[in-house]
């Protein structure tokens, strides 16, 4: 392969700026002159070229020196061989306060996501990989989705979708994602495990290149201990749902005590868990692989991965943020997009 068909064959990927006001402007910059990574994968990002100057400055990075005005990028997103911004002038660079939730940089960063999502259904970006967002930015922005994964699942008409945390040392995907504790049991069904069962499987195929081992936590303590606890979830939704994706051939087990499901042994056994509700699966993914670990999307017909930590207001604009997990997911965008 020649240099020019190399280059032709890196794939472009959109990266989202996230809330300007955060971490996400500095994680861009940082991006854009990894060599390590562009050499693989050509990252554009949309989001805000003045934000992203003033942020360089700040922070002693170097400013992007590719920009690309929106008028003039169905033109140029065939064209590009380099890393670039793509200058969505949503906001102005002075009027973000940083470290500061505020409705106008939520309403900016969904600009960034709807922008990135018309692109990737367009073609003209082979992927998506997202900055944190605030969801209480976007809440005062009047944005009636809770996070990510409902921007993207309403955007791209996705019959079907959840939320999927990876890493090397441990792989959860949630039933369930942003809703409180008392809500949990009644979005709980047998046909959306057995789709998460699915949609899980599928993914863990694409990226390990094999059949998948999976294990299903149960909902409640021990398992629901033969219905001692709980409302029998285990008995009327989860078991038949691990029965019925078994009937088709994929591996998985459970529902097993939320408890010990995460012990060593079972990590060791298993390419993923499946897990009810949020904070089961988040907790044991952020304290085993907090810098590293991405976010995906599943079931839509494009490719998205994201950060798997917040906007990290305390520390915004300081020179001091790790791109590390957006590089991850950048990479798994790449990867997935080939496969």
């Amino acid at each position: 392969m020649s240099n020019d068909e190399r280059r032709q064959a890196v794939k472009q990927i959109a990266v989202t700026m996230g809330d300007p006001a955060g971490i996400g402007p500095e994680l861009c910059l940082r991006l854009l002159y990894d060599t390590k990574l562009t050499e693989l994968v050509r990252p554009i990002v949309f989001g805000d070229a003045g934000v992203l100057r003033r942020v360089a400055r700040q922070c002693g990075l170097p400013e992007p020196t590719i920009v690309v005005d929106p008028r003039q990028w169905q033109q140029a997103s065939c064209k590009l061989r380099q890393p670039a911004v793509l200058d969505l002038q949503v906001i102005e660079a002075d009027a973000v306060r940083p470290g500061h939730v505020d409705a106008a940089t939520g309403r900016a960063s969904y600009c960034y996501i709807e922008a990135a999502i018309a692109a990737a259904l367009a073609g003209t970006v082979d992927a998506v990989a997202t900055g944190p967002i605030h969801k209480e930015a976007l809440h005062a922005a009047g944005i009636p989705y809770p996070g990510h994964t409902e921007i993207f699942a309403a955007q791209t008409g996705a019959a079907r979708s959840c939320m999927m945390l990876t890493s090397r040392e441990i792989t959860c995907s949630l039933v369930t994602t942003h809703i409180g504790y008392r809500d949990v049991p009644g979005q709980l069904s047998v046909a959306r495990i057995l789709e998460v069962i699915e949609l899980t499987a599928e993914a863990m195929r694409r990226i390990r290149g094999e059949l998948p081992r999976l294990i299903v936590c149960g909902l409640n303590p021990h398992a629901g201990e033969h219905g001692l606890f709980g409302d029998g979830e285990e008995e009327r939704l989860i078991a038949p749902a691990v029965d019925a994706a078994r009937r088709q051939g994929i591996d998985v087990r459970g529902p097993l005590p939320p408890d010990t499901a995460f012990l060593l042994q079972h990590r060791q056994a298993a390419d993923a868990f499946v897990c009810m509700y949020h904070d089961q699966g988040l907790i044991p993914l952020k304290a085993l692989a907090f810098d590293t670990a991405v976010n995906v999307t599943l079931g839509l017909p494009i490719v998205r991965t994201s950060v798997d930590h917040g906007t990290a207001l305390d520390i915004a604009w300081s020179g001091r943020a790790a791109a590390s997990s957006l590089v991850q997911a950048v990479l798994l965008a790449a990867r997935l997009a080939t496969a």
